[in-house]
């Protein structure tokens, strides 16, 4: 249980990271997202800056050279980049990436892969998602075999990999288990933190609708050989360390979706304001002002999941729950921003200049990934409602 006083510092904390944030996007704004994700930038002079100014730091526990803040303060920092419109996926993907190696690695592998994060001379991407395997991602086929040198040599592919352009390293969940034997939780799957130049790794880039700074990659593996000391932890642990990743993962999503709601919601009030061809702001009439009103409050509740859920996560408590029923909140209510947003533009929506309609895949991506909003639900039903498993 959160004591007031450590509720108060955890406050007062959020309040520094925020507006420490707002300082870097009032020069860094959505026109420099948006020239970097057309001119096909890596937002390069934005993470110099942010680890400038310690924001990277953020989430890192400061015996291990962070500035603290845990979760809650990743969160922030998330959120008010994605309420200037600068959603900042590189940074999401690194600290979750991190985590598995600042919980699960060796003193040496934090040195290298962790501290370097934080004064921006890292980037690292996750590689779990595979082309057949999908949601299911015990399904997965990349392997991990023992070889003569006592390392590991790695074959197969992943997809959907944000950023990998742009990344030093992947921390990669392989199959260590052979074919045909029982995989879990805890036996099977295995982590690596694997360097992007490492021969046989190529990349091959995915042509998606919409542009951000971080493009989607697929990564291919052939006979990639890497030494022992770049797994993380134990051999066929791998999914058990992943799913103290996937927490962060989805609370840090939730958080830029809820940051991103808030972003398309002030566009639309503020064109609902001001349009008025009849002589009277269309803002006053109740099929453009109740959608736009909902969407608030939607968010506002997503708000409230999100920093209870980090709570838990940081208080050591369990946060899987939360941490799902937040991803979904949230996602949810920035589409619903979004769709009241466009509704009360009417063509403009579709103007560029507007910077509307370029949002769309970004918002309607969320709710597919990283984990789609119907497993979530599944996930939900299950374990809090007792149903049967359905998935």
């Amino acid at each position: 249980m959160t004591t007031t006083s450590a509720a108060t510092d955890r406050a007062e904390f959020l309040d520094g990271v925020r507006i420490a944030v707002r300082g870097v996007t009032e020069k860094f704004d959505r026109a420099y997202h948006q020239r970097e994700a057309e001119a096909g930038g890596t937002g390069e002079e934005l993470w110099r800056t942010l680890a400038e100014k310690n924001l990277l730091g953020v989430g890192v526990p400061e015996d291990l050279g962070g500035v603290g803040g845990g979760l809650s303060g990743a969160a922030a920092l998330m959120e008010e980049m994605s309420a200037a419109g600068v959603q900042s996926l590189f940074y999401a993907i690194t600290t979750f990436s991190r985590e598995a190696i600042s919980r699960h690695g060796t003193a040496d592998q934090i040195a290298r892969f962790v501290a370097p994060t934080i004064t921006g001379e890292r980037r690292l991407c996750f590689g779990v998602t595979e082309p057949d395997a999908g949601t299911n991602s015990f399904a997965m086929r990349t392997r991990a075999q023992r070889n003569s040198s006592g390392g590991y040599t790695i074959n197969g592919q992943k997809a959907f990999i944000s950023g990998a352009d742009a990344a030093s390293h992947i921390v990669l969940v392989t199959r260590t288990a052979a074919p045909g034997e029982a995989v879990g939780r805890t036996n099977g799957f295995t982590l690596f933190v694997v360097d992007l130049d490492t021969p046989g790794i190529e990349l091959q880039q995915m042509e998606m609708v919409g542009v951000m700074p971080e493009r989607q990659y697929e990564v291919f593996f052939q006979d990639v050989e890497v030494p022992e000391d770049a797994r993380i932890g134990e051999e066929g642990m791998g999914f058990s360390y992943l799913f103290d990743c996937l927490n962060q993962e989805r609370v840090l999503i939730a958080a830029g979706a809820l940051g991103l709601g808030e972003f398309v919601l002030a566009k639309g009030v503020e064109y609902a304001k001001g349009r008025a061809p009849f002589g009277t702001p269309i803002g006053a009439y109740q099929s453009v002002a109740h959608p736009l009103a909902r969407a608030k409050v939607d968010l506002e509740a997503a708000r409230l999941m999100i920093y209870q859920a980090a709570a838990d996560y940081d208080d050591g408590e369990p946060a899987g729950v939360r941490a799902n029923m937040a991803k979904l909140l949230a996602t949810t209510a920035c589409h619903a921003a979004f769709e009241a947003s466009v509704r009360a533009h009417g063509g403009y929506a579709y103007v560029k200049e507007y910077d509307l309609g370029t949002l769309w895949a970004a918002v309607r991506a969320q709710l597919a990934g990283p984990v789609n909003n119907e497993s979530l639900l599944g996930f939900i039903a299950e374990r809090v409602l007792g149903l049967p498993k359905n998935y």
